[in-house]
């Protein structure tokens, strides 16, 4: 362990931010926050936007944005579609149209339905009508690392992650790239909080600090997770991602489950599937935990009716291998499903 003021930790935030900035695909900054990626919606909401907010919500986690936005006391309005179903853009550009905002909210890969949804199409849409008068804030916690962004390409103005998911690191650790036009736009903002202050943050990550003691024992792991990221190429990362997402979905189909997630919008890092076969699936997990594996049951009001497989990170196609292997034996059972 080392002194979050020591040198040497100011030399592990510079290694880290140049790597941040590669993954993010920006040259803009990334800050660190030693929380989870809740904290950093809290910090998009509060530091960019003071007219008001549109959350766009079609799931478990672009809800709780929303209920992060009221939570700070942000005049919001909500744009909602169903479950399992993306966020489209111009059910976006209409929703736009019936207030004054200066922020959208929407969730890149939502966890809890297995839907990605179109974040440069997004993007492209609210500059083409707004310019730069709306902030684009993007929860890509269960994205990046696994999905396609591209920060600068698309025009966002946040996006946030968390390091548990597809980064493969332990929990505990949130990062965000943030533009220009969104530290602009936080130096106008009263009351951005003290913790999540981007300016703060930002004027600190000019001297590779923060402004209060990091996770550095996992900032550590963060070094060394990106070099073995970028070892294996982005592109390469990327694709292992689509053909796990393949691989679940052949397996799946074949097994008699169906996929919750809309046709042409299904996640590269989770699978969320239709609880067809009437599984108990907390039966189904006593099962798999003593051979060492475990899925997902639904989430919160999906519970018992979906059950969700993550192909993130790390995961191989011999780790998918393995664990359908014992979901099959887990249905060849008599009463297995």
């Amino acid at each position: 362990m080392i002194g979050h003021r020591m040198p040497e930790c100011a030399d592990l935030i510079e290694s880290v931010e140049k790597k941040l900035q590669d993954l993010f695909n920006t040259k803009s900054r990334v800050l660190i926050s030693s929380s989870s990626g809740t904290g950093l919606q809290e910090a998009a909401v509060r530091n960019c936007s003071d007219i008001r907010v549109l959350n766009c919500v079609n799931g478990a986690f672009s809800n709780r944005w929303r209920k992060v936005t009221d939570a700070n006391g942000k005049l919001n309005s909500v744009l909602e579609v169903e479950w399992g179903q993306p966020i489209k853009p111009e059910d976006v550009l209409q929703c736009l149209k019936e207030d004054d905002f200066d922020a959208v909210t929407v969730v890149h890969n939502e966890t809890s339905t297995g839907v990605i949804s179109p974040i440069e199409e997004i993007s492209s849409a609210v500059r083409s009508e707004h310019g730069d008068e709306i902030q684009i804030l993007v929860d890509s916690v269960s994205g990046v690392g696994g999905a396609r962004l591209d920060f600068d390409g698309w025009e966002l103005d946040v996006v946030l992650t968390s390091s548990q998911k597809a980064l493969a690191l332990p929990p505990g650790l949130s990062f965000c790239a943030v533009s220009d036009g969104a530290m602009e736009k936080a130096s106008t903002v009263a009351n951005r909080g003290a913790y999540f202050d981007f300016i703060e943050l930002d004027r600190y990550l000019q001297r590779n600090q923060t402004p209060a003691t990091p996770a550095i024992s996992l900032i550590f792991a963060l070094d060394r997770q990106l070099d073995h990221m970028a070892a294996e190429g982005l592109e390469s990362r990327l694709s292992r991602h689509l053909s796990l997402r393949d691989k679940t979905i052949s397996w799946a189909a074949a097994r008699g489950f169906s996929l919750f997630a809309a046709a042409d919008y299904e996640s590269p890092t989770v699978t969320c599937l239709r609880n067809d076969r009437k599984i108990e699936v907390d039966r189904l997990n006593d099962f798999l935990r003593a051979r060492g594996f475990i899925v997902s049951n639904g989430y919160g009001v999906l519970r018992d009716k979906t059950l969700r497989i993550a192909h993130m990170g790390e995961t191989s196609e011999s780790d998918l291998d393995q664990l359908f292997e014992a979901v099959d034996a887990f249905l060849d059972m008599p009463n297995g499903s």
